[in-house]
């Protein structure tokens, strides 16, 4: 019997007949024990929940009614879970063998690491070098959350273990104890952003209480990422509103009375941006303000929770809001002996 932690998967889908057998297989090839698998289907209306049920491979399946959205759907998985890990992953994500033994041995590094994030690439073609899709995410200083890399060719600039500001939902590995530690009313992801943004927001909250989030280039999966801000006209509509509306939500839950004021003037000009563009190219994104309007009162509720409850002042979170990815190096050396002491102490 393994005495290794159990780290739980988490994945939602929604028409996702094209992607999930290739993810389930990555699942079933990897070398990590003990794992448990709960996929959430969103009422997909094609072949996926019969393409899961038939695919040989142990998932706990619940299907809802309708498209509750990524966050909602991501919390009723984790709530059915019990590893001491969760692994939020994409059904358009195939994992390589050793993907989540890479990323459980983040949380042996340093005792202070709540997420680690793997290298993430773009299905290569024949006759491509394989891209980058995310190293980890990052914000810039008109507060848009970017990945690491997203569409450079891989060609090792990214393949040393960095603390980021935090991981790409697509593939995400959390800590059961931070994110119990994070959640506002009982909630992990914050299922007014519906889907899109989710994970900057969890990552900012993490941040906010002091947990760590750590990159590994030894984790390697492929991602079928569709929504990309250069394909923002080709997105469906849905997608684009709920663009808009989270990147109000993320910054009036998260931004600290420092970072406001610092970054004033270069996130007024990104707001006045997307407000007129909004306006004048893209009215099917007007309800997403208008919720943010309907809800401020309740936005702003969470707010005061995470603010009474933070840990990192907001000079000391500014480091992370750079015009370029920005990630800080670690020594693997001494964060071990730090993680080692710390157990042995707290055992003891």
């Amino acid at each position: 019997m393994s005495t290794r932690p159990l780290v739980s998967i988490g994945i939602v889908t929604y028409n996702s007949e094209n992607e999930i057998r290739y993810c389930l297989e990555s699942i079933h090839s990897q070398t990590y024990e003990p794992l448990e698998v709960v996929v959430i289907d969103n009422a997909s209306k094609d072949r996926t929940v019969s393409l899961i049920r038939s695919s040989g491979i142990a998932v706990q399946l619940s299907s809802n009614e309708r498209n509750l959205g990524f966050a909602a759907a991501q919390n009723q998985a984790i709530r059915l879970t019990r590893g001491d890990y969760y692994l939020a992953l994409n059904p358009d994500v195939v994992m390589a063998p050793d993907f989540v033994a890479e990323l459980v041995e983040c949380f042996t590094l340093h005792a202070g690491v709540g997420t680690a994030s793997g290298k993430l690439l773009r299905p290569a073609r024949e006759d491509s070098s394989p891209l980058l899709d995310s190293t980890g995410i990052y914000m810039s200083p008109n507060l848009r959350h970017l990945d690491r890399g997203s569409g450079q060719i891989d060609v090792g600039q990214y393949d040393r273990p960095q603390f980021v500001f935090g991981a790409s939902g697509a593939a995400a590995l959390y800590a059961r104890s931070m994110l119990d530690d994070v959640a506002l009313d009982g909630e992990f992801f914050d299922e007014d952003f519906f889907a899109y943004r989710e994970d900057a927001d969890l990552a900012w909250r993490a941040q906010l209480r002091g947990w760590k989030a750590l990159y590994t280039p030894r984790a390697v999966a492929f991602h079928s990422r569709r929504v990309l801000p250069e394909r923002r006209r080709s997105l469906p509509s849905e997608i684009n509103m709920h663009s808009v509306k989270n990147r109000f939500l993320l910054r009036i839950k998260n931004q600290t009375p420092y970072e406001f004021v610092t970054l004033f003037f270069p996130s007024l000009f990104r707001d006045l941006q997307v407000l007129g563009y909004v306006l004048l190219f893209e009215r099917t994104s007007l309800p997403g303000l208008f919720f943010v309007a309907r809800n401020f009162r309740r936005t702003w509720g969470k707010r005061r929770q995470i603010m009474s409850r933070r840990r990192t002042k907001g000079r000391d979170m500014l480091r992370w809001f750079r015009r370029q990815p920005v990630a800080f190096e670690m020594n693997i050396e001494e964060e071990s002996k730090s993680a080692a002491l710390k157990t042995m102490t707290a055992s003891g």
